[in-house]
């Protein structure tokens, strides 16, 4: 066996051992394909209010920009499926990515140790890890790597467990033997598309990041304009239609990560409840959690924005 073939399994087998459900592998260069259609998508303003995007676009484009020597990109996915409904249909909902501890910290803390057991294991090798944190086209290299491929609602999708995961990378100076980049099993299916409360997916394959109810109540700083009003489906925090309703997410396993399971008080919410949300009981029901990013005022806002006529 060829040093980099072996090298790969090793990296392969800690992924799995330290929780991660796919790793595959692909080589660290610049992303002309994706190029055109990232300026293409700045150009429409299909990012909306979010102007970090239009920042580091080189760097999003070339992996070789964010590591000195990067010759391979290691794409994770981490499960983070939850087959319960804790909000009943007519309850404000979260998304189930917003369950538990924050995934930025659980699956940084894992990267790391992958990291140092290539380190330890392989020897001196030079990387960082990512966790939608940084200027990485992370679906341009889940499907490169052969994670799965790109669904009309822009989510990779893995063939036989869907689509409820969270993407990382490491990005490091090994060479590795690299995957073949999967194939979109999309066919004519439009459920996402027919699916979506505001329209989002203008077109199979393209979002507008402007119209989605995830950018509306967590990236937006300002007021959520009035023509969205009734459009929302109770969604507070993020949304899942487009995956709820994804064919392929019936092969979705449950996550088994016991940091992501929601907090029983979570679980309790109901509209009076959030309706009488105070700052401190925000604070003590989503400490660790990735809701914190809104704030307390923004949730609120998010709240307000459904309940009040």
């Amino acid at each position: 066996m060829l040093p980099k073939q072996h090298y790969t399994q090793l990296i392969k087998q800690e992924a799995l051992r330290l929780g991660f459900s796919f790793c595959g592998m692909s080589k660290a260069q610049f992303l002309e394909e994706e190029a055109p259609k990232l300026e293409a998508w700045l150009n429409q303003n299909r990012h909306g209010k979010m102007q970090y995007m239009e920042n580091y676009f080189d760097k999003r484009l070339d992996p070789t920009k964010l590591v000195e020597g990067a010759k391979s990109v290691v794409s994770l996915l981490y499960n983070y499926y939850n087959p319960s409904e804790i909000f009943e249909p007519d309850e404000l909902k979260i998304s189930k990515y917003a369950y538990g501890v924050d995934y930025h910290v659980v699956i940084k803390e894992k990267l790391k140790e992958l990291l140092l057991f290539i380190n330890e294991t392989i020897g001196e090798v030079s990387g960082r890890v990512f966790v939608d944190s940084a200027p990485v086209l992370e679906k341009a290299w889940a499907v490169k790597s052969g994670l799965g491929w790109m669904g009309k609602n822009a989510n990779i999708i893995n063939k036989g467990s869907g689509s409820f995961y969270f993407l990382s990378e490491l990005i490091i100076d090994l060479d590795l033997e690299y995957d073949s980049a999967a194939t979109d099993h999309c066919g004519t299916c439009t459920a996402c598309l027919d699916a979506c409360p505001t329209d989002a997916i203008v077109a199979p394959y393209q979002v507008d990041g402007s119209r989605c109810i995830s950018y509306f109540t967590i990236e937006l700083k300002e007021a959520i304009p009035q023509h969205m009003k009734g459009k929302f489906d109770n969604w507070i925090f993020g949304c899942d239609v487009c995956m709820d309703v994804c064919p392929w997410n019936r092969f979705s396993k449950p996550h088994r990560e016991p940091l992501f399971a929601p907090a029983d008080e979570l679980t309790k919410m109901k509209k009076q409840e959030w309706k009488e949300l105070t700052s401190e009981v925000f604070d003590k029901l989503f400490d660790g959690s990735p809701v914190k990013r809104t704030k307390y005022n923004g949730l609120k806002r998010n709240i307000d924005f459904i309940l009040k006529t």
